[in-house]
């Protein structure tokens, strides 16, 4: 291949507040280690999404060295500086271990741009104790990402229960009738709680750069010149 079929959006950062994210599934490791030579060149951070631990192995042991990777998000920060996230009022809710990684994937992905966020996990409605002994805690974020499977019951309750701006990521975890998270979507779309903003499903990078631009936004209206 040529660095012809690659073209970096290297000003994406200066015109939304967040930097091209290169999403890897779909990208053979030839492919991706272009990508990563350009980003090199341009002296340019990325986030790295979707890459499995097995691809990652097969990508240049330059790139790899260059590369903060984890392994159960499948996210990498390749040349990020190394410096500490900042509170940004987010939280990240799963209703069950088998979303952990989309939920990491969305934590990652609002470390990468200077937010850390609370991570709450497995409290799904299965088990409504577990959620409701740390509700007064998660209503404390303005911004909540909700991550969700199966049936995504916790994303009504939490919309009937929480007050800032709530973010739903279906998941494709359940089973058949599931349907690898069509279910869960068409759940979080019908949602009888009002405000509701949902993402594709398994989409923990696009939830958290709807978190990024709310944060954003906000500040824009607390000084807006």
């Amino acid at each position: 291949m040529t660095d012809t079929e690659i073209k970096l959006d290297l000003a994406r950062s200066e015109r939304i507040g967040f930097g091209e994210a290169v999403f890897c599934a779909d990208k053979s490791p030839t492919q991706i280690d272009h990508i990563l030579a350009q980003a090199r060149d341009a002296g340019t951070a990325m986030l790295i999404t979707r890459l499995a631990a097995a691809k990652y192995d097969q990508i240049d042991a330059e790139h790899r060295d260059a590369m903060d990777y984890d392994p159960v998000s499948e996210t990498g920060f390749f040349q990020a500086p190394p410096e500490p996230a900042t509170a940004g009022g987010v939280a990240i809710v799963s209703a069950g271990t088998s979303d952990a990684r989309v939920a990491r994937e969305a934590a990652r992905t609002l470390e990468f741009n200077g937010v850390a966020a609370t991570l709450i996990f497995d409290v799904g409605v299965a088990g409504l104790w577990r959620l409701t002994e740390r509700i007064d805690e998660i209503k404390s974020h303005p911004i909540i990402i909700a991550v969700a499977g199966m049936d995504a019951a916790l994303v009504s309750v939490l919309g009937g229960l929480v007050p800032g701006l709530l973010i739903a990521v279906p998941t494709s975890t359940g089973y058949g009738a599931a349907r690898q998270g069509e279910t869960a979507l068409a759940a979080a779309l019908v949602s009888c709680a009002p405000g509701v903003v949902v993402c594709n499903i398994d989409n923990g990078y696009g939830a958290a750069s709807a978190a990024l631009r709310a944060i954003a936004a906000a500040k824009l209206m607390t000084n807006p010149n």
